[in-house]
C-alpha cells in the first residue's frame, strides 16, 4: 500500500476522498488541477518516492509538462480562483485537446469533470471521485494511469 508522509496513520494524499473532512479542505480541493484532473489519482502523486505534490503546489517531483503546463498558467492568469470551468472561454481548444487525450487513453473526461464542477459543486465532484476511483475490494484509491488496483491488482471497474 502506498502511504506517502502525512498525518499519523494517514497519508495526506489519501485524505483526498475521506468523507469525513470538511468539503472546504484544501487537501480535498488542491489535488484537483485547473484542467479537472484529479492529481490524487495520478501515478506520479502516488509513488512513494519523488513524488509529486499534485498540480497547484510548488516544488520538486513535478514532471516538466506539469511545471510549464499552459492550461494552468492560463487558468491562473484569468480566473480569480485559478479554474477553467470559471473561465469566460470554457472550454477552450486546449482543455478540449487534452480531454480527448484523456478520455483515448484513460476513459476520463476532464470536461465532464469541470462541468460537474461548474454544475453541481466541488463537493458533489469529490464526492464522485471518491465514490467511482475507490477499489471495489479492498477500498484503496486506484491510479487512472493503471487498468488494475495498485493495492490488490483486481481489474478496475
Amino acid at each position: 500500500m502506498r502511504r506517502p508522509a502525512g498525518a499519523p496513520g494517514l497519508s495526506g494524499r489519501q485524505c483526498v476522498f475521506l468523507p469525513d473532512l470538511p468539503a472546504d479542505d484544501p487537501v480535498r480541493r488542491e489535488a484537483i488541477a485547473p484542467c479537472g484532473m484529479n492529481c490524487a489519482l495520478c501515478a506520479v502523486y502516488q509513488r512513494e518516492k519523488k513524488n509529486c505534490p499534485g498540480c497547484r503546489a510548488d516544488g520538486a517531483g513535478k514532471p516538466g509538462h506539469c511545471r510549464n503546463c499552459a492550461i494552468k498558467s492560463c487558468a491562473m492568469e484569468r480566473t480569480e480562483g485559478g479554474r477553467c470551468e470559471a473561465c469566460p472561454d470554457f472550454p477552450c481548444e486546449r482543455v478540449k485537446r487534452l480531454d480527448r487525450r484523456y478520455q483515448k487513453q484513460y476513459n476520463v473526461s476532464l470536461l465532464e469533470n469541470l462541468r460537474t464542477v461548474q454544475t453541481e459543486g466541488m463537493d458533489a465532484f469529490l464526492q464522485k471521485e471518491g465514490a467511482r476511483w475507490t477499489c471495489y475490494a479492498c477500498g484503496e484509491r486506484l491510479c487512472v494511469h493503471e487498468n488494475t488496483c495498485p493495492s490488490c491488482g483486481r481489474e478496475r471497474k
